[in-house]
């Protein structure tokens, strides 16, 4: 017999008015003749065009004429070419060419799915009984272009949800920051990603002691130009460049609330999409409290697992996720160290679930088998719903199973709190089944979650509906613990 759960109706869909405005580039020539077409114009002219634009636009963005100005400022290299000085433009110029080279995006057109749900670090002016949290979700634009967006929620004494009203605007990162690199560390992380050695042997000779990622992406492209009859050696070029494409600082403006903040794709290589974070409130050593996100980044072929850092969400550290044990999806992070070391699950073969033990968090090797599919409702492939949650029981994994149809539905496990590769107790039949409100979407029948919490004595468990819309289950802990013991097959 299935447990008991409770479906909250608070439910959380796609915003069409959700919406940034990007830069907007559809080739060099054609950018060239936009610009010297613009710059025809008298200054009367100008004006009359710009002036509306600002008062519209102005109503769907924070400062649309800082955004105008950042993508005008991209151009420079055209304005070069066209032999005109960028510094000498009019004002209104620059912002009417960064309206011609400037498109709105709304970031949740298709879906909004895949939640995970963390306590916020700011858990003040509260009433015993409550929590306040942040939910991240994968939100979907047109394209089918995935970003991470956020909502805070406030939980009450009965586990009530009540998802906060969003801000008036959507903002990208204000900065972002490209790392500076050591040459002999970056080519010995090149090495350890098993990158051909004679294409590191060329980069050892062309790159200086310490560099830029433009500078490297100018010699990868030069390298690839002159190597372009060798397909292979192309791969391993932009293996390198994947390897310090990913490592970056993106930064929000302090003056933003946190359904303002979306992290959209960046890098080259996650052009097609940022899948899935599964945040966790990380406790360290000296009990100091970090919150760290895996995600799958896409860039329409390739899966790239990445890691996120941020203490206060509003400037978050993005690195790489290498070795062996770092392949396909699914990574998710233990919420501290276990005997001195990290510990993260992940399934490398796309099927079974393993872990990992590592002494650095972005180095992950030798995976272990954990758990393989055994139950009627999981055969075609099982898979973590992210983070482990500690009990005083043991470690409780929410997991998500593929059955006949393809029908994902929400399973439980219990790992042994000092041998997590140890399970000591499971569900045989699923927590959360797709249920006839549930089961349309633009995937059907599937629920999905990637990260849940323990709040009044109950599991909270954010889930997304059939690839579309997100809400809410919660089960009594106690009753969930004792049938996870209960089925203790050794």
């Amino acid at each position: 017999m299935r447990l008991y759960i409770e479906r909250k109706h608070v439910k959380v869909y796609p915003d069409t008015k959700r919406v940034i405005a990007r830069f907007f580039f559809n080739g060099d020539e054609r950018a060239l003749e936009v610009i010297r077409k613009v710059l025809q114009f008298s200054d009367d002219r100008v004006f009359a065009l710009i002036s509306p634009i600002l008062q519209e636009y102005s109503k769907r963005h924070r400062n649309i004429t800082k955004i105008l100005n950042r993508h005008c400022k991209k151009l420079k290299k055209q304005f070069t070419a066209l032999g005109v000085d960028f510094d000498e433009l009019d004002p209104y110029l620059r912002l009417l060419i960064g309206a011609y080279f400037t498109h709105e995006y709304s970031i949740e057109s298709a879906a909004f799915f895949n939640p995970s749900i963390i306590e916020d670090p700011d858990q003040s002016d509260l009433v015993e009984g409550e929590k306040r949290v942040i939910i991240s979700f994968r939100a979907v634009g047109e394209g089918h272009i995935s970003s991470i967006v956020f909502r805070r929620a406030l939980i009450d004494s009965k586990n009530n949800i009540q998802v906060l009203p969003v801000g008036n605007y959507v903002d990208e990162a204000e900065v972002v920051k490209n790392a500076i690199y050591v040459k002999k560390m970056f080519l010995k992380k090149a090495a350890y990603a098993q990158i051909n050695a004679s294409v590191l042997e060329e980069m050892e000779a062309k790159l200086d002691d310490k560099f830029e990622y433009t500078s490297l992406s100018n010699i990868i492209k030069d390298s690839k130009t002159l190597h372009k009859e060798n397909p292979q050696r192309q791969v391993e070029y932009d293996k390198v460049l994947w390897l310090s494409d990913t490592y970056h600082t993106i930064s929000f403006s302090k003056d933003t609330d946190i359904s303002d903040r979306v992290i959209f794709p960046i890098s080259e290589f996650e052009r097609k999409g940022i899948e899935d974070a599964r945040f966790v409130k990380f406790i360290k050593d000296d009990g100091k409290v970090v919150y760290y996100a895996t995600y799958t980044a896409f860039d329409g072929s390739l899966i790239i697992p990445k890691l996120v850092q941020t203490e206060d969400f509003y400037e978050f550290k993005v690195i790489p996720l290498y070795g062996d044990g770092a392949q396909n999806k699914n990574l998710a992070l233990f919420p501290r160290k276990i005997k001195g070391k990290y510990v993260m699950m992940s399934r490398i073969d796309g099927w079974n679930n393993y872990l990992m033990y590592s002494d650095k968090i972005n180095v992950w090797e030798n995976p272990i088998m954990l758990k393989q599919p055994r139950f009627d409702w999981d055969l075609v492939q099982i898979g973590n719903c992210g983070s482990p949650i500690e009990t005083d029981k043991g470690w409780l994994v929410i997991t998500h199973g593929v059955g006949p149809m393809r029908r994902y539905c929400i399973g439980v496990s219990l790992l042994d709190l000092e041998n997590p590769g140890k399970e000591i107790g499971h569900l045989k039949e699923p927590l959360i089944i797709p249920n006839n409100d549930e089961r349309e979407g633009y995937v059907p029948n599937v629920v999905y979650s990637c990260g849940s919490i323990i709040s009044n004595g109950e599991l909270i468990i954010p889930y997304g509906l059939s690839d579309y819309s997100s809400s809410f289950a919660t089960v009594n802990l106690e009753l969930l613990l004792n049938r996870l013991l209960e089925n203790n097959e050794g």
